[in-house]
């Protein structure tokens, strides 16, 4: 009986290459090949690339982008930096209803057309962020911030911040200009690996 359950739990493990051969599941954590995500109304199946000959290919090929970033670089700030199995629970959490959670591709408008973005999230330039009173707006209308005679943080809303990499400077500039208007840092994740690190493990993107 248990040989017959690992050989099933072995089977289902298995994907088809174009040859129909069977071939070893690509996962994205012990036990989880992948997680079905509601982007924009839609069912996405957040997963890796399961072809194993796949290799990263286009614009994240090239090593000499940008100036690396530091993994903390809001001291003394809490601002916590975050990896993909990280983002991947928060996107969860977002996709199952948790309203409370905002993912945000701080990038330019460009990029996201040309890479693609992070399921669940919403594309809000960073240039937005460090005009005050675009971001007074945005932060009202999308991040739950309360707006009388002053700015009313109690119900701010978990943002999970991203742009192209380490060597990208659009998220450290957004959490930055965010900071300096009084947004709670620990309400703050930065992941610091972005689009970079997203592509290069061959995780699902889709269109913002």
């Amino acid at each position: 009986m248990k040989k017959s359950i690992i050989l099933l739990l072995s089977f289902f493990a298995l994907g088809a290459n174009a040859e129909g051969e069977k071939t070893k599941a690509v996962y994205i954590s012990p036990g989880v090949i992948s997680v079905d995500i509601i982007h924009n109304g839609e069912v996405v199946k957040l997963q890796r690339v399961q072809d194993r000959d796949n290799e990263l290919s286009g614009f994240y090929q090239k090593t000499t982008r940008g100036k690396i970033q530091p993994m903390h670089p809001f001291t003394p700030h809490a601002v916590e930096t975050i990896g993909e199995l990280d983002v991947i629970d928060y996107v969860k959490k977002k996709s199952a209803g948790d309203d409370d959670i905002v993912v945000i591709d701080t990038r330019t408008p460009n990029w996201p057309v040309i890479t693609g973005g992070i399921p669940t999230a919403i594309n809000i330039p960073y240039t937005d962020f460090k005009k005050k009173e675009k971001a007074l707006e945005i932060m009202e209308d999308k991040l739950g911030v309360q707006v009388d005679d002053t700015w009313n943080f109690t119900y701010a809303k978990t943002l999970v911040m991203y742009c192209n990499g380490v060597w990208c400077g659009q998220t450290p500039a957004a959490i930055k200009a965010l900071l300096g208007y009084g947004y709670p840092a620990a309400k703050i994740k930065y992941y610091r690996g972005g689009m970079n690190s997203w592509k290069s493990l061959g995780l699902k993107t889709v269109n913002l």
